[in-house]
């Protein structure tokens, strides 16, 4: 039993590591929230008035208060889906509990599934805004480098991205004490305008926030589209609870990032108080003249930080949508021995960087990308809500009244952000639904796709039960070729199309033939004498067995090396593992005729199967003795 100082060690560490993965987003919106809200370029803009600043500040405190510590960390962190957050955890747990013939589930999941869609938008969107912005910092130093923003920005991403398969807890050990001290920076400076202008406590109190808005509606509900800067970021902390746990992100956040960025934008409304004119840039103005470089320089390492939060994020959406069905298998690397959460996922990875390098040459500074950065937010945010609502209801059999206390609150708040950011479609709020409609289409193309090639597969396959019984009994004397064949199947349900197409079509089976279905089970590794079961099917003598090999979640599964492992007493003796053969079912997609989707959403579904992992790779199967059997099904 590890020592109690051992096990505080390992904690602290997760919580260091989940600041400088989870927080980067949300933790560095104090920079620019302010100086947005009150910019007098924007359409519009909220008048400097000491009213004003107090209704901004308090609609800030209180926002975050509502979305991130209410919504997320106290109640919608608390439902996972084994250990995972985010809104697909949620839609998997309302497709759990949907009752048959009843829409409402299936609705709602749809509704998730464009949810997940607009965060892959802002997965997207942040990194290009934050690098940018981070590194358009170097024009306070000096602006004659004005010309080298993108470059440098390209190449702070491409690096970014090429990191990130060292894995979050790697990352996370760099980034956290860098975050820390941001933190500890910006709360510091948050604390030298409150002095200045103690008054500005009293923003605090709901009040001004309730009477901003009743009393200048007008112009606080333009405002809440700048004010959701500061909870941008809050979705990744659910999304990422996989890779660092509740308590981890719950801990950072209330003892932390909380209270630091409250006191930075108190700060910020007190320098504001003080002299209007410190609208232009309110946060670095707060630093003393002496400190400001190091500030900048520091706040663009938090900025690029900053971009950690949603890739990380993205990889857990990707990989839940891989097992929900909505995307293909995608090749997922586990980083982590103490944590199945912590994953690279390398196609996301190369896509995202892709999308995120393309933005940054197409707008080219991250003032072309601020009105597109909400939108995606406050979407992701508004249907996460429904969905928590919905699954509280059942998981924990939340009473009517306070489910509906609840939505009139929770989705009051995100409905009015909602709102507001719709008035900034055509500043760039259409970029993030753009994303979020293509990636959308994409994983309701997959999804009804897999539908149809997995009923029309069953169909081709048939019973296994049925067929074994068929060659026991029909094709007693069937020749049978010396050796061993291993057939790769998902269950033992309908018979591998490779082994049917063997016996049909080649009148001719193998002495011994193994049918084996792979399982990866919820831990780092599988003991070796737990690896291997073995079934029979009840007709031994056949020489026909069904093996489940399972593997955990850091292993990569070795087929020839788990089939070693069976005793050759069980199985007659006789197998030779170094010179089986293997046989894969490999199903060629093609276009059809049968009105199962439009010709346009059969061609995506087709183009889109060729992502799929390399099974012969993954499994480590010998090049030289593997053989592989085609098939196409019409979709």
């Amino acid at each position: 039993m590890g020592h109690p100082g051992d096990r505080d060690s390992v904690r602290l560490a997760v919580v260091v590591g989940a600041l400088g993965v989870v927080f980067g987003d949300i933790g560095t919106s104090p920079i620019y929230t302010m100086q947005i809200i009150f910019n007098p370029a924007d359409p519009h803009p909220v008048p400097v008035s000491t009213g004003n600043v107090f209704g901004v500040v308090s609609l800030i405190f209180w926002s975050v208060m509502v979305i991130v510590t209410v919504t997320y960390v106290l109640l919608a962190m608390r439902i996972d889906n084994d250990g995972e957050g985010g809104i697909m955890a949620l839609i998997s747990l309302l497709r759990r509990r949907a009752a048959p013939g009843r829409r409402t589930a299936p609705v709602l999941a749809a509704l998730g599934i464009f949810g997940a869609s607009l965060f892959f938008g802002d997965s997207m969107i942040t990194p290009a805004i934050s690098v940018l912005s981070a590194v358009e910092g170097v024009k306070v130093i000096q602006p004659s480098l004005e010309s080298l923003v993108v470059p440098i920005t390209a190449v702070i991403i491409v690096v970014l991205f090429a990191v990130q398969r060292r894995g979050t807890a790697a990352v996370g050990r760099v980034f956290g004490p860098v975050m820390i001290a941001w933190f500890l920076a910006i709360g510091g400076l948050g604390i030298t305008g409150i002095i200045m202008r103690p008054e500005i406590l009293k923003a605090l109190s709901p009040t001004y926030a309730i009477g901003f808005l009743a009393g200048h509606f007008d112009i606080a509900f333009f405002a809440l589209a700048a004010i959701v800067l500061a909870v941008t970021g809050a979705e990744a902390l659910y999304a990422d609870m996989g890779h660092f746990g509740r308590r981890s992100i719950a801990r950072g956040w209330l003892f932390l990032v909380l209270p630091a960025g409250t006191l930075s934008y108190l700060g910020q409304g007190a320098l504001i108080l003080d002299d209007p004119a410190n609208i232009s840039s309110p946060f670095f103005l707060l630093a003393p003249e002496w400190s400001r470089l190091p500030l900048v320089l520091l706040a663009t390492a938090a900025t690029v930080i900053a971009a950690q939060a949603v890739i990380t994020g993205a990889y857990s959406v990707a990989s839940q949508a891989g097992k929900l069905g909505y995307l293909p298998r995608l090749r997922i690397a586990h980083t982590s021995e103490s944590s199945i959460g912590q994953i690279y996922v390398p196609w996301i990875n190369w896509l995202l960087m892709f999308s995120v390098l393309t933005l940054v040459f197409a707008f080219r500074s991250s003032a072309a990308l601020a009105y597109a950065f909400g939108m995606a937010v406050t979407g992701t945010i508004t249907i996460a809500t429904v969905l928590f609502l919905y699954v509280a209801r059942h998981r924990w059999g939340t009473s009517w009244w306070l489910l509906g206390a609840l939505a009139f609150v929770l989705l009051g708040v995100d409905l009015l952000f909602l709102a507001a950011n719709l008035t900034k479609l055509v500043h760039g709020a259409w970029l993030p639904l753009a994303i979020a409609l293509t990636a959308f289409t994409l994983m309701t193309t997959w999804q009804r796709g897999r539908q149809v090639v997995t009923a029309e597969r069953e169909r081709i396959e048939g019973s296994l039960p049925e067929f074994i019984e068929q060659v026991h009994t029909e094709m007693a004397g069937m020749p049978r070729v010396p050796g061993t064949a291993v057939f790769l199947n998902r269950g033992k349900r309908t018979a591998p199309l490779a082994l049917r197409a063997n016996v049909e079509h080649n009148h001719v089976r193998h002495e011994h033939v193994i049918i084996l279905s792979i399982e990866t089970e919820p831990v780092p590794r599988v003991p070796r004498e737990e690896r291997i079961t073995i079934d029979d099917l009840g007709y031994a003598d056949d020489g026909i067995f069904h093996v489940v090999a399972r593997f955990g979640y850091m292993e990569r599964p070795d087929v020839p090396d788990a089939l070693r492992i069976l005793d050759p007493d069980t199985t007659e003796g006789r197998l030779n593992i170094d010179e089986a053969s293997f046989f894969l079912s490999k199903i060629e997609l093609r276009t059809g005729t049968a009105p199962t989707m439009a010709l346009w959403r059969k061609r995506l579904f087709v183009a889109t199967s060729h992502i799929t992992a390399d099974a012969a790779e993954y499994f480590r199967l010998p090049r030289e003795r593997t053989v592989i059997m085609g098939s196409h099904i019409e979709v």
